[in-house]
């Protein structure tokens, strides 16, 4: 699912806002989770899991095409954890 179906999809089960309400509230959650890992803090939905940042050490790569040995910048990178309920209902067995 990509956002634009996020919000057409709560748009149509939410008839008393318009399209344009749920973008906003769609941006406005969005926004603040950005915010908070930027900050270094952690976001966690309960049931669903929980996204933080790690950081990654600076190394030495390799360019595939020439083989060439590369620096890599050290780097934070945004990382999800699913949560309990959301694992279960993956892995449930059809009944």
């Amino acid at each position: 699912m990509i956002k634009s179906e996020l919000i057409a999809k709560l748009a149509s089960e939410n008839p008393h806002l318009t399209q344009k309400d749920v973008e906003k509230v769609v941006a406005v959650i969005l926004d603040r989770m950005t915010q908070a890992l930027e900050s270094g803090g952690r976001v966690e939905l309960r049931g669903f899991g929980a996204f933080s940042v790690r950081s990654r050490p600076a190394r030495n790569g390799r360019n595939p095409r020439t083989g060439e040995t590369v620096a890599v910048k050290a780097k934070h990178v945004p990382f999800f954890k699913s949560g309990k309920e959301l694992r279960e209902r993956l892995n449930a067995e059809d009944e």
